[in-house]
């Protein structure tokens, strides 16, 4: 089996995809495929020979004005398995015997994958087994909807087709591969003479997908990429019915007053088209909330007009006092619904519905060249992840938004998708739970196949030049509205050339596109736009912690697109379920090995420069629980020193840090790299890492100064706070302690310098605990941080930096922390569950010890009665460090039906705190 391969990365940027946990196939069909922790590795595959059982239900569809219908599901089979003509294929009543039966959106493999046709692809190289040459012709899709009326216009509308198919209507093509090209492209195909009363039939011959030569999608070095490249519909295929006049194109522009925001003006635009032979008069009305407009456009046989509602003739349109849609955690989220309807002859022809917000967004260029995002007239720094879907494709709602409250949990405030933009509801999601998205074109692929400059790229030819404008026009047009997108990145490692960008820019006017346009994610220019405002330097493997604090290369100064110190190694129950015991063996013993669950690249095949560093810093492991803890350390401490530098930065007056993604948000495979949250929603040191770093008002410690910085990310200043710093030794004797009283922080960003720790404190050699602790006017605590530090600090060699790390010379002494003695914590914990099926798990840990020594980075996991972890959950805090006598109280929040449906039970470890489990028994 040949599997094809993403070429390295060469750019200054590794991707990663998240590890998706859903169960479910696109269009919600349950699809279990995880492996329990123990069990036997399953076959690696079985040949697909039958269909699931039961066909795709017929779709029935109504003939109301404005009715949009998804296509149910579709009947699914190789056209090497296929003899019979594309008109007897495409035609009502033709049996397909065999085929499979899949969801409405599916790519062919997903498909499989939900009929048990392999084995889980998430486990050990199962994935590798599956033949690729299934997938090199194309695939048929066939499903059946049913007219009662079919003297009302019927239209076929859809995008998402990967790579490219002939598409066919009751036996009649009606339209090419040619025609119908490009993941993103969108496609309106008027059937209404073709449609007869009773089933009809559409059928669509799907193209083998290569991202290297189509413009699609592909998984670049994020993780090793599907057999089939995601060939299939990934969006539904809609049926729509109206009369005589269409309206298409609604949408709003707003245009909100600053920095009052006391008013916004609306302008309301759509497209009346008239598709009969006949001329006619259309009234177009409108609503959003109690305001109300209309007006009448007179259309000749088969004209279109763009109808436009302006506050200049409609004064109805000028809001006084508008709710304002904000970013989480700066104010709410309101939407405003836009409602039009086209009547001719007093008839309802057809309707229009969008959803907006009212906000303003400004990104320019700072003094320094970097881009600076601002909201409603205030600054933010940009605090992201980079998103992977489900590597299948499959759409699963609920996971997604487990997902994105997973982000919002990390105190994260943008989203970052290159190539890959989701469907319509993950947009809604965002709006709705306030999260800022960043959408662009894919670096490395056909994409950038024309302009990659000295790297090898498929050139474009005249047709895809067309499908790329068509991408921008469809995507623009989709997302224009919706107000937690806040640009478009029109090129990722490499800025499109002047005729690409021309078309991008033209299909973004056309689209009325409301937000700043970005020429790329890396330090390029395009011709007219200019800078990108961004970087893309790295890093992409291991750094130390001290490297993000230097102002260059990926350290914190300006906008880095994406970013990280690379593998990210799950918990011991995630890897249990995705790696094999010779896996897990290797995976500890052998930094040189190829790790199949890392990328299909060269580059970041192995784990050497992350285990080197491991061994240097923390002493060789010393078996697989021992590798994990310490990787727990070691992620922990990276990415909290990733965010924590450039929030500190971000109100610098010299090279200010403007916005970091980090490299990436998760992975939609089971993976060993550039993730936060594994695939199946587990929490380690990269989650709590960055949780602890994006506290709203947060205390930290300075790699590179010793300062003790207080961050305020509130809108309100902070004043009345106290900074406290302790240091002390392995043996926890204290050997150093200071605090600042009256300290005021600034809003909105805001820094203020507490404390600087002095560079020698007696007592101290080798490796070393800081505790910080800030309290408020009343002596609360409100942030605690702990570092583990070392007289040895880490020691870069930034004059070889390559395009993916730095080289470390020596390492910091952290080996240490192997000598602490034993801290024993108690724990009690207590579930809640709420009518809305919610339950809360409060857990109370103290560390009893009667000696000096604290119980480092105590991690509290929310289990089964099986002892499987529960998940999703969300905590108020983890992986806490406590001193002798101190106690603190967390709290758990997940779906009661997660838990198994009886009360959950709490694991708690630590780095030197033995592993209990307690009962959490519920309360009312």
């Amino acid at each position: 089996m040949f599997l094809r391969q993403a070429p390295p990365r060469r750019r200054a940027t590794a991707r990663v995809r998240p590890a998706l946990t859903a169960l479910l196939a696109a269009g919600g069909l349950l699809v279990a495929l995880c492996v329990p922790a123990g069990a036997a590795p399953p076959s690696p595959h079985r040949t697909p020979t039958a269909a699931d059982p039961g066909r795709p239900a017929v779709t029935r569809v109504g003939a109301a004005a404005g009715t949009a219908t998804p296509l149910a599901g579709f009947a699914v089979q190789s056209s090497a398995q296929v003899t019979d003509s594309p008109a007897a294929v495409s035609s009502p009543g033709y049996p397909a015997t065999g085929w499979y039966s899949m969801a409405r959106r599916s790519t062919v493999l997903a498909g499989l994958l939900a009929t048990g046709a392999y084995a889980d692809p998430f486990y050990s190289t199962n994935l590798r087994n599956i033949p690729a040459a299934d997938f090199a012709v194309p695939w048929w899709y066939r499903s059946d909807f049913t007219v009662a009326d079919p003297a009302a216009r019927t239209y076929l509308d859809f995008s998402g087709v990967v790579s490219a198919a002939d598409v066919y209507v009751n036996g009649t093509r009606i339209a090419t591969k040619d025609q119908v090209a490009g993941a993103y492209t969108r496609h309106e195909l008027d059937i209404t003479d073709l449609v007869k009363a009773g089933t009809n039939t559409v059928a669509f011959k799907v193209q083998p997908n290569d991202p290297r030569e189509n413009l699609t999608m592909g998984w670049i070095d994020w993780l090793q990429p599907p057999p089939d490249e995601n060939m299939g519909l990934v969006r539904d295929v809609l049926v729509r019915r109206g009369g005589p006049v269409a309206l298409r194109d609604a949408h709003v522009t707003t245009s909100l007053a600053l920095p009052s925001m006391s008013s916004a003006e609306l302008t309301v635009k759509a497209e009346a088209r008239n598709d009969s032979g006949a001329p006619a008069a259309a009234t177009v009305s409108g609503t959003i909330g109690p305001v109300s407009f209309s007006r009448t456009v007179e259309l000749a046989a088969h004209e279109k007009k763009t109808v436009t509602f302006a506050p200049s003739d409609h004064p109805q349109l000028r809001l006084d006092h508008p709710r304002v849609w904000w970013p989480a955690g700066m104010g709410g989220q309101p939407l405003y619904d836009l409602d039009l309807t086209a009547t001719v002859a007093g008839v309802a022809s057809d309707t229009a519905h969008e959803t907006f917000g009212v906000r303003d967004v400004k990104a320019p260029l700072n003094a320094d060249g970097a881009r600076r995002y601002s909201v409603n007239g205030r600054p933010l720094l940009i605090k992201a992840g980079g998103w992977s879907p489900d590597v299948f494709l499959r759409w699963d709602a609920r996971y997604v938004e487990d997902r994105l409250k997973y982000a919002l949990d990390l105190g994260l405030n943008t989203i970052r998708l290159e190539g890959h933009i989701e469907p319509d509801e993950f947009f809604d999601l965002t709006d709705r739970y306030g999260i800022l998205t960043l959408p662009g074109w894919e670096c490395c692929d056909k994409w950038e196949g024309q302009v990659n400059g000295d790297e090898t790229g498929d050139p474009w030819t005249a047709a895809d030049y067309k499908v790329a404008k068509d991408s921008m026009a469809a995507e623009a047009a989709r997302l224009r509205d919706h107000p937690s997108v806040v640009s478009f990145l029109i090129g990722s490692d490499f800025a499109p050339d002047a005729t690409i960008e021309k078309n991008y820019l033209d299909a973004l006017k056309a689209a009325d596109w409301p937000n700043p346009v970005v020429p790329a994610a890396s330090a390029k220019s395009s011709p007219v736009l200019g800078r990108s405002g961004m970087k893309m330097t790295g890093p992409y493997d291991w750094v130390p912690p001290n490297y993000w604090y230097a102002k260059r290369e990926g350290g914190a100064t300006g906008f880095n697109s994406e970013t990280s110190a690379g593998p990210d190694i799950p918990t011991l129950d995630t890897l249990r379920r995705m790696m094999s015991p010779s896996e897990l063996e290797t995976l500890w013993k052998d930094p040189t090995a190829k790790q199949y669950h890392r990328s299909p690249s060269s580059t970041f095949g192995d784990l050497r420069l992350f285990d080197n560093a491991l061994s240097g810093r923390y002493g060789r492991p010393t078996g697989l629980a021992d590798y994990v803890r310490k990787a727990q350390l070691a992620r922990y401490e990276a990415v909290r020193a990733q965010y924590e530098a450039y929030g500190r930065n971000f109100s610098d007056a010299a090279k200010p840090a403007t916005g970091v993604v980090h490299w990436m948000l998760n992975s939609g495979w089971t993976s060993l790299h550039w993730q936060l949250f594994d695939r199946y929603l587990d929490q380690g040191g990269a989650y709590f890492g960055a949780k602890k770093a994006n506290e709203p008002l947060h205390i930290q410690y300075s790699y590179d100064s010793r300062e003790v910085v207080v961050v305020n990310n509130r809108h309100d200043a902070a004043t009345g706070l106290t900074a406290r710093v302790s240091l002390y030794d392995t043996k926890g004797a204290r050997k150093y302690d200071k605090s600042a009283t009256g300290v005021r922080v600034p809003a909105d960003g805001g820094k203020a310098t507490a404390l600087t720790v002095p560079g020698g404190v007696g007592g101290l050699s080798g490796t070393y605990l800081a505790k910080l602790v800030l309290t408020d006017a009343a002596g609360q605590e409100v942030s605690r941080n702990v570092y583990w530090l070392s007289t040895e600090p880490d020691v870069l060699d930034w004059d070889n930096t390559d395009w993916y790390y730095t080289p470390t010379t020596s390492y910091a002494d952290l080996t240490g922390l192997s000598g602490m003695d034993q801290a024993p914590v108690s724990a009690t914990a207590a579930t809640a569950t709420a009518p809305d099926g919610t339950a809360t798990t409060t857990v109370t840990l103290r560390n009893t010890s009667a000696g000096r020594t604290p119980a480092l980075l105590v991690d509290a996991h929310l289990v089964t009665g099986a002892g499987k972890p529960v998940l999703p959950v969300r905590w108020s805090d983890n992986q806490i460090s406590l001193w002798p006598g101190e106690s603190m109280t967390l709290t758990a929040t997940c779906r009661a039906a997660d838990a198994g449906g009886s009360a959950p039970s709490v694991r708690v470890s630590g780095w030197n705190t033995t592993t209990r489990t307690v009962a959490a028994n519920r309360v009312s």
